[in-house]
C-alpha cells in the first residue's frame, strides 16, 4: 500500500488569492497563483503591519479605581465593569498587510499539459505547461524568496497595488542593470508614517538578454531566469545596496537554484517528516487534485492530506513569530480583525499540536512572540490592576503587548488569564523534551506574582475571589461581561501558581498555598460545569468559544480518570454548547476537548461540521466561516492536533492510547508523536487490535491507558517497549 500523499496539486491556475499555493520559512512567506501567461507571487513578511495608531497605544491607568470596582462587582453589582474605563474607543492593533505582488508576464502560449502542486517535505511550489515552468520556494537557511522560471520571453514588475491597499501609500521604484540581469527595488511608505518597507529582488537569467522596460525587466531567449527576493521593514530611508549586495552574495556562495535548494530542504524536510498519519486510504482518492478530494468530506484521504498541510503550514508559517489569525500569508491590505494574533481562543487552538506532532520550531516561534512582550505585559500588570507581574493582551500585532484593545461588548483588559493560557504551551515543550526553560521559569515566576498581589478578596467561606473576571468572548445571561470567579480564571490562577511552584522550589510552598485558597468548580442546576462559579450567574450556552472548560483542554485539571464528577460535568456542558457562528475554531476547540473527554462520536461530529462546511480553501488553507467565508489558518492549523488527540495522549506522568477515535477512522498508523514523559510512540490500528512501539529518552513509570482499563508501565530509556492491544 502506498503512502499518503505529501502534497497537493490542481489542474488549472489559482483565480482566487484564497486558493494560491503557500510556501514560507516562519519570515517571508509566499501565495503563487502559477499562471504561465501572467503569474503573481505575493509576497508577504511577518514584520509589516500598517501603522493605526497602536503603536503609540498604551494601556488604561486603572490600578487606583480597582478596589472600588472590586467592591461594587462583591456587592452584586452586575454591571459595574462596564464603567471600568478610560473612555476611550475601540483601538485595533496595526493590521498585517502584504507586501506586493512579483509579476511574471509573457506573450500569450501554449498552456496544454498544465499542472499546478506544492510539495509539503520541500515546501517548493510548482507549476508547468508546454514552454513554460516556474517553481518557488522561501528558503529556511538563507531566509530568501527563490523562483525559477524557464520561458522564451518574460517581463518580471513588482507591483504594490493588491486589494485594499491605501491611496496615499508613498511608493517609489527602481529598476537597474546589474552584471547579473537587473536589479528591481519597491520602497514603501505608510502615509503619515516614517515607516515603510522595501522589496529587492534580483533577476539572474541563464543565458539570452535583459533589458529594462520600466517599471520592470525583460527576459528574452535564456534557458531559464532566477529571482532572488527579500523585503525589509524599516523606519526612514533604507540604503539598498547592502541588501541588494547580500542578495548577490547568495549566488557567489550557491550558485544555482538547485544549491539553494539543497541548503534549505534538510532544514525543511527535517522538522516536516518527523510526524506522519497514515489513514489506510484509497490510492486513487489519494491522486485526487485537493479541489476535488475537498468535494469528497467523509473520504480518509481528505483527513490524510488535511493533516499533512496543516503540519506543513503551520511550520511554514512559523518562525520569528508563530502563526497569526492568517497564518504568514494575506492577499489583501483589509485583513480581518487585523490578521493579529488572537491571543484569548486562536493562536493556543493553531498552535496546539506543536509538542506531540514534534514541531519544537513552532513553539520557539511562540516563545519568541512572549518572551519579545514581557516588558509590555509588565505595563499592563502595573497599569490596569497596580501589581507587579504580567498581563497578556488578547490581541497583539506582534510588535507590541500593551493591552489596549477593549470595549464595552469586549472588555479583553479584564482577562487576567492570558499568561498562563499562552505559557502551557512552553511548559508542554519543557515536559516534553524533559527540561525546565529559564526563561519559561522566570515569566511563570512574574505570573505567580502577579496573583500574588491580585488575589486580595475573600467570599463569605474565605475562599480567594477572582474580581474582576472574564471569560473570553461571553457573558452571563443575567450579568454584563466583567464578573466575578469566571471558570477560565480559576483554572489558569491555580494552574499557573502550581507550575510557578514546580520551576521555583524555593516558593513553592507560599504559591502552592495561594493555588489551595480558590473556590473549586461550580456544577449548575443543568448538571454542566458553570462558566462562572459566583453563585446566582447563569450561564449563557450558544457561544463560539468554549474557555471555560480550559481545565479539560489544555490543562489536566479536570479528567475522567482523576476527577469523574467533574468531566461528567464538563461534559454536559459540552453538550449545551451551541456552536453560535458556527467559526471554524469553535468547532476544534469543541473537538479537542471532547477527545479529552473520550467522546469520539462528539469529536467526528466536529470534524463533520468543518469538512462537510465548504471551510477549506483549494489551497488547503482554510476559511473562519463555513462557504470559505473569511481566510484564517484556525481550522487548518488545528486540525492536526485534534486527530492526534483522538490517537494518543500524554501527561508527564501518563499515556492514554486511542481515547476517542472516530468510527469512520477504523485503521491507520500514526508515526513519530512525541509524549510530555518523554518518548516517541508509532501507533497502528485496526478493528481488532492495536500496537504501540514506545521509544522512551527517559527512565520513568507511567500509568498506561486503555479501553481496558488502567495498568503501570515502567519505561527505561533507550529501550524499545511494545504494546500490542488486543480486542477493544
Amino acid at each position: 500500500m502506498t503512502g499518503p500523499v505529501h502534497g497537493t496539486w490542481e489542474p488549472a491556475p489559482a483565480a482566487r488569492w484564497e486558493d494560491a499555493f503557500l510556501s514560507g520559512n516562519g519570515r517571508h512567506g509566499v501565495m503563487v497563483f502559477g499562471d504561465p501567461n501572467d503569474d503573481c507571487v505575493i509576497v508577504n513578511h511577518h514584520t509589516l503591519v500598517r501603522p493605526n495608531g497602536g503603536e503609540h497605544a498604551r494601556p488604561p491607568a486603572l490600578a487606583t479605581e480597582l478596589a472600588s470596582l472590586q467592591a461594587r462587582l462583591l456587592a452584586g453589582d452586575v454591571t459595574a465593569a462596564e464603567r471600568f474605563t478610560d473612555g476611550r474607543d475601540l483601538q485595533w492593533v496595526q493590521p498585517f498587510h502584504p507586501a506586493f505582488r512579483t509579476g511574471l508576464r509573457r506573450p500569450a502560449a501554449d498552456t496544454s499539459g498544465y499542472r499546478r502542486s506544492v510539495d509539503f517535505t520541500t515546501g517548493v511550489t510548482h507549476a508547468e505547461c508546454a514552454g513554460w515552468r516556474s517553481r518557488v520556494f522561501v528558503s529556511r537557511a538563507d531566509d530568501v524568496i527563490v523562483q525559477q522560471v524557464e520561458a522564451d520571453d518574460l517581463v518580471v514588475t513588482l507591483d504594490h497595488r493588491l486589494p485594499g491597499a491605501p491611496a496615499a501609500l508613498v511608493v517609489g521604484q527602481s529598476i537597474v542593470r546589474a552584471c547579473e540581469g537587473a536589479l528591481l527595488t519597491l520602497r514603501v511608505r505608510y502615509p503619515d508614517s516614517d515607516r515603510g518597507y522595501t522589496g529587492i529582488t534580483l533577476v539572474v537569467p541563464t543565458g539570452g538578454r535583459t533589458a529594462l522596460v520600466p517599471p520592470g525587466a525583460r527576459v528574452t531567449g535564456a534557458d531559464s531566469v532566477l529571482l532572488l527576493t527579500r523585503v525589509v521593514r524599516h523606519t526612514g530611508e533604507l540604503d539598498t545596496a547592502a541588501h541588494a549586495d547580500a542578495l548577490r552574495d547568495l549566488l557567489t556562495e550557491s550558485g544555482t537554484y538547485s544549491h539553494l535548494l539543497d541548503r534549505h530542504t534538510p532544514l525543511h524536510r527535517t522538522a516536516y517528516e518527523r510526524v506522519t498519519l497514515d489513514l489506510a486510504a484509497d490510492p486513487a482518492e489519494r491522486a485526487l487534485p485537493g479541489s476535488e478530494l475537498l468535494s469528497r468530506p467523509k473520504s480518509p484521504a481528505l483527513l490524510e492530506r488535511l493533516f499533512a498541510a496543516g503540519r506543513y503550514h503551520l511550520l511554514s508559517a512559523s518562525g520569528m513569530l508563530p502563526p497569526r489569525l492568517t497564518g504568514l500569508w494575506t492577499g489583501d491590505w483589509n485583513t480581518a480583525w487585523s490578521g493579529a494574533f488572537t491571543t484569548d481562543a486562536n493562536l493556543n487552538l493553531q498552535t496546539a499540536s506543536a509538542a506531540a506532532a514534534a514541531l519544537p520550531e513552532v513553539t520557539e516561534a511562540h516563545a519568541a512572540l512572549i518572551h519579545g512582550q514581557v516588558d509590555h505585559w509588565r505595563d499592563n500588570a502595573r497599569a490596569i490592576f497596580g501589581t507587579r507581574g504580567v498581563v497578556a493582551p488578547a490581541h497583539t500585532d506582534g510588535e507590541s503587548g500593551h493591552l489596549y484593545h477593549f470595549s464595552r461588548e469586549y472588555p479583553l483588559h479584564l482577562w487576567t488569564a492570558g499568561a498562563d493560557w499562552l505559557l502551557k504551551p512552553l511548559v508542554d515543550h519543557d515536559e516534553t523534551r524533559g527540561e525546565q526553560d529559564p526563561r519559561t521559569a522566570a515569566v511563570l515566576a512574574e505570573v505567580a506574582r502577579f496573583y500574588e498581589d491580585f488575589l486580595t478578596r475573600t467570599d463569605d467561606e474565605g475562599n480567594l475571589v477572582v474580581v474582576p473576571s472574564y471569560s473570553p468572548e461571553n457573558r452571563p445571561a443575567n450579568a454584563s461581561w466583567g464578573t466575578v470567579n469566571a471558570a477560565m480564571d480559576l483554572s489558569a490562577a491555580r494552574h499557573a501558581l502550581r507550575t510557578a511552584a514546580r520551576y521555583h522550589p524555593e516558593h513553592a510552598d507560599r504559591w502552592r498555598a495561594l493555588a489551595d485558597r480558590l473556590p473549586p468548580h461550580r456544577i449548575n442546576a443543568d448538571g454542566a460545569l458553570a462558566e462562572w462559579a459566583r453563585p446566582g450567574l447563569e450561564d449563557t450556552y450558544d457561544h463560539r468559544h468554549l474557555s471555560h472548560l480550559y481545565g479539560v483542554w489544555p490543562l489536566d485539571e479536570i479528567t475522567p480518570y482523576d476527577t469523574p464528577d467533574l468531566a461528567t460535568a464538563a461534559h454536559r456542558a459540552l453538550e449545551l454548547r451551541g456552536a453560535e457562528n458556527d467559526s471554524a475554531h469553535g468547532h476544534l476547540h469543541h473537538a479537542l476537548i471532547a477527545a479529552r473527554l473520550r467522546d469520539g462520536e462528539r469529536v467526528a461530529h466536529a470534524l463533520d461540521q468543518v469538512l462537510d462546511g465548504d471551510f477549506f480553501h483549494a489551497s488547503l488553507m482554510s476559511a473562519h466561516y463555513p462557504k470559505r467565508d473569511v481566510y484564517n489558518a484556525d481550522a487548518a492549523h488545528t486540525l492536526p492536533a485534534v486527530l492526534i488527540e483522538t490517537l494518543v495522549q500524554s501527561t508527564p506522568d501518563r499515556l492514554v492510547l486511542l481515547p476517542a477515535l472516530p468510527a469512520a477512522l477504523p485503521q491507520g498508523r500514526l508515526r513519530g508523536v512525541r509524549t510530555r514523559f518523554g518518548a516517541e510512540i508509532d501507533l497502528t490500528w485496526s478493528p481488532n487490535r492495536a500496537t504501540a512501539v514506545i521509544r522512551p529518552t527517559r527512565t520513568h513509570r507511567v500509568e498506561l491507558r486503555t479501553s481496558f482499563g488502567a495498568e503501570p508501565l515502567d519505561l527505561v530509556a533507550g529501550e524499545d517497549h511494545v504494546l500490542r492491544l488486543g480486542e477493544w
